[in-house]
């Protein structure tokens, strides 16, 4: 266990840092820190629009109208940053053979602790990354004429195939709030080369969730994304949530007894 976690703000608002200047400081870092040059470190920012697809993201996901997409080597399918979007870039050392998964899931929980100290209640779903926030029961979604979109058949439910995007608004990925089904918050998807991460969160703060629409976010069809202040119904900042995140990362990352991941040895 390291207690030693730095933090470094790139660049936010006025000075957002394009996408591929924060991919070659995080392989310039990531270099350091497997030679033991720099300690953990975590990269936070804010970018212009960008959509990036990691390594499973499958053409149809991509936007239909040609909009260029950056291909990167995370894991995870496609998403969008931009303004509003708290990222964070945790390049942590870690034992080997590397569990990834209980390092996403040390990242799950730091955000979560984020979401609840601003009043908003958030979960994992099963198989499905990042933090979310639940829907309601199907039988507990408002009825037609209620207020709000609702779907009296929904067919993302039957076929597989289903392309919200040639649907209408009542189908769009920014409208999951008022359909009150699950909606992620916050995207996550890491790679880890030479024992040593790369990528990981971006939390939705107070973006224009309308640029999820143009995809199919993170390859889920059948729901969609929402931010803390559409939650909160109220503007949140990213000067807001910055500590917030720093405090909530720095004690689950920095205080984490990080372990091998177990294998299981097969008998000769």
């Amino acid at each position: 266990m390291s207690e030693e976690l730095r933090f470094v703000r790139m660049g936010f608002g006025a000075e957002m840092v394009e996408y591929q200047t924060a991919w070659d400081e995080q392989r310039r870092v990531h270099a350091a820190r497997f030679a033991d040059e720099v300690p953990d470190t975590c990269l936070l920012l804010e970018h212009p629009p960008v959509y990036t697809a990691g390594k499973r993201t499958a053409p149809e996901e991509r936007p239909l109208d040609g909009t260029p997409v950056v291909d990167v080597d995370r894991g995870g399918k496609i998403t969008w940053h931009g303004p509003g979007q708290l990222v964070g870039y945790p390049i942590q050392k870690l034992p080997r053979p590397v569990d990834v998964v209980a390092h996403m899931r040390r990242l799950e929980d730091a955000i979560i602790r984020v979401c609840a100290e601003f009043g908003v209640e958030t979960s994992r779903v099963e198989g499905r990354a990042g933090v979310w926030v639940l829907g309601d029961p199907v039988e507990q979604r408002p009825a037609p004429g209620a207020g709000g979109l609702q779907l009296d058949f929904d067919p993302r439910a039957s076929d597989p195939e289903f392309d919200p995007r040639l649907n209408g608004p009542e189908y769009a990925p920014s409208n999951a709030g008022q359909r009150r089904e699950d909606r992620k918050i916050c995207a996550m998807g890491v790679r880890v080369a030479k024992g040593v991460t790369m990528h990981g969160f971006a939390l939705n703060v107070n973006p224009d969730t309308s640029n999820f629409d143009k995809i199919i976010p993170c390859g889920i069809r059948d729901a969609g994304v929402t931010s803390l202040s559409y939650e909160l119904g109220r503007e949140v900042t990213i000067e807001e949530v910055l500590p917030v995140a720093e405090r909530h990362l720095h004690d689950v990352l920095a205080h984490a007894d990080l372990k091998p991941r177990a294998v299981e040895e097969t008998p000769a």
